[in-house]
């Protein structure tokens, strides 16, 4: 039987909101596998961050997997949704939009450095909105270093037709599916050319394309838990490790480990 689906959205206190006293703010919340906050949006950016567990962030038609080591950037104004794949310590930092790190309304992942974790760690002991000199340090320095990280380009664009909706969405749950398109288009009612047609329409590649993101999405998490590469590659379809990796050096330029490594 399929684990449930917790469905919500977090009542945050309007007390942890940001304010030009305190334009960085923090209110910590552990949750469950499997729990799912809807869209919903605010007027501050956010930076999305667990902790620990991985998370699936949904906003501006694409989806990130994300663990640990990694953060989304959600400007302000931007709809988007999560989903926890694992337990996790959910650290979202609010950040006011007059003090976004990035201009525009595009969505980012970053490599999350040892400083920044260690500063939202500091920003989550502070009382909410009391004015400090140490919030202050804390906010000037976050912002530098927000606007220093790196970008990584692990995204998964989504579809709006609902035929190619219902096949992403499966993929996105089961990466290592060995179906052929082909495959799909009977399971969904739409034939293998208007599929084939649908993803470089809406997404702007074709199916192996976007199936071959959406492994390496996958990918982030089991790599940076310390799972075997061999592991890896077979429980996201890939006939070998080797092939995996072949893969991964021809869209990045480097090896799994080296992509994936904290620093």
């Amino acid at each position: 039987m399929p684990v449930p689906v917790v469905k919500h959205t977090l009542p945050y206190p309007d007390c942890f909101d940001p304010t030009l006293d305190r334009p960085v703010t923090l209110m910590a919340r552990d949750l469950d596998s499997r729990e799912y906050l809807r869209p919903h949006t605010h007027p501050w950016g956010q930076l999305t961050h667990a902790l620990d567990g991985v998370l699936r962030v949904t906003a501006a038609d694409s989806t990130w997997i994300v663990p640990p080591s990694r953060a989304v950037w959600i400007a302000p104004g931007i709809v988007h949704s999560v989903t926890v794949l694992q337990a996790t310590r959910l650290r979202p930092v609010r950040i006011l939009a007059a003090r976004a790190p990035f201009p525009g309304e595009a969505c980012r992942v970053l490599e999350v450095s040892d400083l920044l974790r260690e500063l939202i760690l500091a920003l989550e002991q502070l009382p909410p909105l009391e004015p400090s000199a140490r919030a202050t340090m804390l906010t000037e320095l976050m912002l530098d270093e927000l606007a220093r990280s790196e970008t990584r380009p692990i995204r998964v664009p989504m579809p709006r037709d609902k035929r190619l909706q219902s096949l992403c969405g499966r993929l996105i749950d089961t990466p290592g599916a060995p179906q052929t398109l082909a495959d799909w288009a009977q399971e969904v009612g739409a034939s293998e050319r208007t599929l084939a047609r649908l993803f470089e329409k809406e997404l702007g590649m074709s199916f192996g394309q976007w199936r071959q993101q959406v492994r390496l999405a996958h990918a982030a998490p089991m790599i940076a838990g310390g799972m075997p590469l061999a592991r890896v590659a077979d429980e996201l379809g890939y006939a070998s490790q080797s092939a995996f990796s072949q893969m991964f050096r021809k869209t990045f330029g480097c090896t799994p480990s080296s992509f994936f490594a904290r620093r």
